[in-house]
């Protein structure tokens, strides 16, 4: 464990031993400067010593054979060229641009330059022929787009928007619905009379459905009241899982005909629908456990609230509730 100890003069430090021979010991020291001001200088002492020699119990030496002090300006700049410079130097590469305060506007503009190529596929035949990202960084830009995402999602909540938001959000984040989909169809019509939300191309090639109804206050998930002490959906869930079993009945009757599976380009078989509707952000346990009954009542129908949604994409992405990345989104940069 280590332990910050403090000298005579009231100076706190804390040492750590970086080589030990057999006649000498290499050691760095942090120590703080208190300052009348609320702030605190930091500095780095590193030296080296005669082993006989050396009181480990002080922060300084009489005799150093050699020791080198960096004042906390000193301190930050060197972790600052460590931080920039380490790495590249360690994976041998020969020439790099640190990003940094200082970065200069030149090598902006000409990596700006790059990127605004109008022929995408030139370009990514670029970056990926000189290898320009690391699979470490493209899967970084994924996820922080995933991240941007669920933040978007979270605005979207305490706002009254459209159910057409919701749909355009989705189909440009159909990731968030799930794993167990590959893709959104571009066919949304089952036949003349019905149009679902999403058709889906599920993971094992067939076709499912997806249903959303717009998160809003006057919809409510559970009933007033209870029934016999149970809590039972509303009115509105209820016709929404009308509607959805209903889109279930539509699409397995289309399921032999050749234009609807030349529209949709994927087969039928037992479809399922997804049914996302309402909020569970203040469900106690007896209405969680209610809600778990409900959806065991169905084989081919799954219900989620928004907030089951938006919990499961933070588990998709390794992060809880209370340890999101901070990303800055204001309502102004949502897209509608």
């Amino acid at each position: 464990m280590k332990v910050i100890k403090t000298t005579e003069s009231g100076i706190e430090y804390l040492r750590g031993l970086l080589k030990e021979k057999s006649q000498t010991i290499t050691r760095a020291a942090l120590f703080k400067i208190p300052h009348n001001s609320e702030s605190n200088d930091i500095c780095l002492k590193v030296g080296r010593y005669k082993k006989f020699d050396f009181v480990p119990e002080t922060l300084d030496c009489p005799s150093p054979k050699s020791e080198l002090t960096l004042d906390h300006e000193e301190f930050e700049s060197l972790l600052t060229f460590l931080s920039d410079n380490y790495k590249p130097l360690f994976d041998g590469v020969k020439k790099y641009i640190p990003i940094d305060d200082e970065f200069d506007p030149t090598n902006l503009r000409h990596i700006k330059a790059i990127f605004e190529n109008p022929d995408k596929e030139k370009l990514l035949e670029f970056i990926l022929k000189n290898n320009i990202f690391s699979e470490d960084l493209i899967l970084s830009l994924h996820n922080q787009e995933k991240v941007k995402a669920i933040k978007e999602f979270e605005i979207m909540l305490s706002s009254d928007l459209p159910e057409k938001s919701w749909q355009n959000w989705f189909a440009s984040n159909s990731w968030i619905l799930g794993t167990e989909f590959v893709k959104i169809l571009d066919e949304r019509h089952i036949d003349t009379s019905n149009i679902a939300d999403y058709l889906m191309q599920a993971y094992d090639g067939f076709l499912d459905i997806v249903e959303i109804k717009k998160p809003d206050n006057s919809i409510k998930f559970w009933a007033n009241s209870k029934d016999h002490d149970n809590y039972v959906p509303s009115s509105d869930l209820i016709k929404a899982i009308t509607q959805a079993t209903k889109y279930i009945y539509e699409v397995e009757r289309e399921s032999n005909s050749v234009k609807f599976s030349e529209k949709a380009g994927i087969k039928t078989i037992k479809p399922r629908c997804s049914l996302i509707f309402g909020r569970s952000n203040d469900w106690d346990k007896e209405k969680r456990e209610s809600y778990r009954i409900l959806n065991s009542n169905y084989h081919n129908l799954t219900i989620m609230t928004y907030d089951h949604v938006l919990d499961r994409a933070k588990r998709i992405l390794g992060c809880d509730k209370d340890d999101m990345i901070k990303t800055d989104i204001r309502h102004d940069d949502l897209p509608f």
